[in-house]
């Protein structure tokens, strides 16, 4: 008989595999009752799912089950009450003005919540979850604002955009490219490089004429940025007196930005979002920290 011919261990007596390794010898232990008619449970489970709820995979279909359930219509019909329920809740802020708005503890609350949600659909990517930007992205955080950080002036960048290719009223200002254009030539353009870092008390290179990187920039620059730096939100020019620099304070990165010029883009969100969320986005903008 089989059983006579068995392999069985001294110390348990259970019969093994026939499997050895090292002189280890493997039990065919079997497995617990109970974990075995739980194990045919859910065999059994499975068959009655793909019967009830959508299941397999079809040609260009899948089983539909007989319930006909369907996860994606459940969140449909929750998003669509949700936008209803919202809709009626922020009517009100698209009556009122955004000063309203902040003065109405209600109406503020409403629209940061819906603000925080716009940004970080919309404005995170570039700006960061926080508002603190990058390198080519303005820090939302501080009080350093191209355009005007009232919340007028924030909520007309949102709406219009920066240098936006479909708004008429986009926000435009246009640095000339000094270096490419032939305007300056490169050892002029690293004296205006080196001036500019002396408006914010940063050092210069070794030789540096102050005098006439000071008259080349009164020459070229003044006329937006001002005769002592400090900018002017009107034309969208930077204040060159601050320690915030939208594209970096080296000589090296400062002569990219004479030579080259910069040219931002931003979105004019006024076409492709509601009234209600570019005014809740500019209220959570300005809620930031940086808005005047």
């Amino acid at each position: 008989m089989a059983g006579q011919n068995e392999d069985r261990d001294h110390i348990t007596g259970t019969a093994t595999t026939g499997h050895e390794w090292d002189g280890i010898k493997e039990l065919n232990t079997p497995l617990p009752r109970w974990w075995l008619n739980i194990f045919y449970a859910t065999i059994i489970w499975a068959f009655g799912y793909w019967v009830v709820y959508p299941s397999w995979p079809l040609i260009s279909s899948h089983l539909p089950g007989v319930t006909g359930y369907s996860s994606r219509a459940e969140v449909a019909v929750e998003l669509d009450a949700l936008k209803a329920k919202r809709t009626a809740a922020a009517a009100d802020l698209g009556k009122v003005e955004l000063a309203a708005i902040k003065a109405d503890p209600k109406l503020l609350s409403l629209a940061l919540a819906q603000g925080k949600a716009a940004f970080g659909d919309n404005c995170a990517p570039c700006h960061g979850l926080g508002g603190a930007g990058s390198k080519g992205y303005p820090n939302l955080n501080d009080d350093d604002w191209l355009w005007g950080g009232t919340l007028q002036d924030i909520h007309t960048t949102l709406q219009h955009g920066i240098r936006s290719t479909n708004d008429d009223k986009t926000r435009i200002s246009a640095m000339p490219a000094f270096g490419k254009d032939g305007i300056l030539k490169k050892e002029e353009v690293r004296l205006v490089a080196n001036y500019v870092r002396t408006l914010s008390g940063l050092s210069t290179e070794t030789g540096f004429d102050k005098a006439k990187g000071e008259k080349l920039f009164a020459e070229n620059c003044a006329a937006c940025h001002g005769d002592k730096g400090a900018g002017n939100k009107e034309l969208g020019a930077p204040n060159l007196t601050d320690a915030i620099w939208l594209y970096g304070s080296s000589i090296d990165e400062i002569v990219e930005t004479v030579t080259n010029s910069r040219a931002g883009l931003m979105p004019a969100w006024g076409a492709r979002l509601d009234p209600i969320t570019v005014k809740s986005l500019a209220i959570y903008v300005h809620s930031l920290g940086g808005g005047k």
